[in-house]
């Protein structure tokens, strides 16, 4: 059966181009960094795009009664197999068909948090492993789009194993604008200021941060902080910063740790700090900065999200989560964050720490996309099977890829998202590959757009190992997560993995070549983890 129609993607196989999926994360506030856009960032890339343009048809159709999907083994929204049962992403289904869709994702918390575990001497649990948060934590190189739309590309090589292949996706938006240039932001910041809280690298790490934050964000720019503990207090309004900076000194410098870890009724309240204090024109935020240990109180994601759903919903009110800590609730923080429209990350270091405030969390504030989601289409004739590395929780059914009430990612300027699948090919086959699509409403009118493109089988690379360099951090970056999620720690199940010495060795020559300091500290993570396996 052709699942495409007659104006499927073999009516626009002539762009061998990438399909730079590379979504971007948003252009916050350039407070600390003084740079002009978000090139220094950690997921910033590239890409081509026609931002802006009306809707583009799409490989896309609902399944018939008792049609199996292969959705990545979670199930999403219509999957099957023995993946659902327990949530991981590596199984192969036995009857795939050729449409992968998923909601846009830019965090990178799972990453970080490996390596302060890795750094601590211990193997981090597969289960806080999630691969497409290790992919997104590094720089690519796609082209960006003009406009405020995306740019779609895709590549890909192939792997050791007979016929199978990695194919990158990625999406990106415009750079990040001046800091003069971009919107007044209105911050409020939620920490936790609960007893665990005083353990060195948590809330000191936090409070050095946001002071050097505050010194470097604009005169328009407001402040708002909200503590909790066993209760949440606001200890201070939000305040334009102007000639009151020292007042938000003063509020973060007489933070200290006590008591239980009420999280619940600290995003309550910091919502409705943030709803009290908003300015029209300004970009509003919430930033959750904890070790997501909640004790006391609502504890489940979810619950606790309901509680704020008005402010989220109709005020767009988006979250940003903060992680710190060796003992992390990573789950709670990651499904407050999928659930409030936002994004996570992790911080163990000072230099962490002033990546994320100074740089990170100003891309983060405004958004150019919301409910963005990608819908991959491989062609049957050239593909066999194929699966979605990681997004496990990020799975959208087929149906759902246009119908706008279904939740999507928020991204911002500046930013890119890589997705990364294992495809097996028929052998001998040629021609088309597959067909990428992104689909997001405009932030303001709500009115969808899409932008697509497409690889053909020729176009992949003869090996991963010689690809591009964007493409071998991508694959090493991948096969990390992989090996990391497998018993042992080794081994690995993506096509072609080299097992974690061989893959540390590739690593540091990559490292050598790329002369990045990110990939050393991958290197170096990878060749921790083959000591500890």
């Amino acid at each position: 059966m052709n699942r495409y129609g007659t104006e499927g993607p073999r009516g626009r196989r002539g762009t061998t181009a990438l399909l730079a999926l590379t979504l971007a994360g948003g252009l916050l506030l350039t407070g600390c960094g003084g740079g002009d856009d978000a090139s220094n960032g950690a997921k910033d890339t590239a890409a081509d795009s026609r931002g802006g343009s009306a809707p583009v048809p799409a490989p896309d159709r609902p399944r018939g009664a008792g049609e199996q999907r292969y959705d990545g083994g979670t199930g999403g929204a219509g999957g099957t197999g023995e993946g659902e049962k327990n949530g991981d992403s590596r199984e192969i289904a036995p009857d795939p068909d050729h449409l992968s869709i998923f909601a846009l994702d830019v965090d990178t918390a799972s990453y970080g948090y490996a390596r302060r575990t890795l750094a601590e001497g211990r193997l981090p649990d597969p289960a806080t492993v999630r691969p497409e948060e290790f992919v997104n934590s590094f720089r690519q190189d796609y082209d960006r789009p003009d406009g405020d739309g995306f740019s779609v590309t895709v590549d890909g090589a192939r792997t050791d194993d007979e016929d199978w292949s990695l194919v990158r996706v990625g999406l990106a938006t415009r750079p990040a604008q001046r800091q003069s240039e971009r919107p007044p932001a209105a911050l409020t910041f939620v920490i936790d200021i609960s007893g665990s809280m005083g353990e060195p690298g948590r809330l000191d790490l936090a409070q050095e941060a946001l002071g050097a934050m505050t010194d470097r964000l604009r005169d328009d720019d407001s402040v708002a902080i909200v503590t909790f503990s066993d209760e949440a207090e606001t200890v201070l309004p939000m305040t334009r910063l102007g000639d009151h900076r020292h007042r938000v000194h003063d509020a973060i410098d007489g933070l200290e740790p006590t008591d239980s870890t009420n999280l619940g009724a600290g995003v309550e309240t910091g919502y409705e700090t943030a709803v009290e204090g908003r300015r029209e024109g300004v970009t509003n935020r919430v930033v959750l900065v904890s070790d997501a240990l909640a004790n006391t109180g609502d504890t489940d994601a979810d619950t606790i999200l309901e509680r704020v759903a008005t402010e989220r919903r109709e005020h767009g009110i988006t979250l940003f989560g903060v992680g710190v800590g060796s003992d992390y609730g990573d789950a709670l923080m990651e499904r407050l964050a999928d659930r409030g429209d936002g994004h996570t990350t992790y911080v163990s270091t000072p230099e962490d720490a002033r990546e994320v405030f100074c740089e990170q969390l100003p891309r983060h504030i405004e958004l150019t996309a919301r409910d963005a989601k990608a819908q991959v289409a491989f062609d049957p004739e050239t593909v066999a099977e194929f699966r979605l590395v990681g997004y496990d929780d990020r799975q959208v059914a087929d149906e759902d890829f246009r119908d706008d009430r279904v939740d999507g990612g928020e991204v911002g300027p500046g930013h890119t998202v890589t997705a990364l699948y294992a495809v097996r090919t028929r052998p001998g086959a040629d021609g088309h590959l597959a067909t990428a699509t992104v689909r997001w409403l405009d932030p303001m009118s709500r009115i969808p757009h899409e932008e697509s493109g497409d690889v053909e089988s020729d176009a992949l690379h003869d090996s991963v190992w010689e690809s591009g360099r964007g493409l071998r951090i991508t694959a090493t970056a991948a096969y990390f997560a992989d090996a990391l999620r497998s018993p042992g720690g080794d081994g690995g199940t993506l096509p072609g993995a080299p097992g974690l010495s061989a893959l540390s060795e590739r690593a540091d020559g990559l490292a050598d070549r790329a002369e990045d300091e990110d990939v050393r500290e991958l290197a170096e993570a990878i060749e921790e983890a083959d000591r500890l396996a």
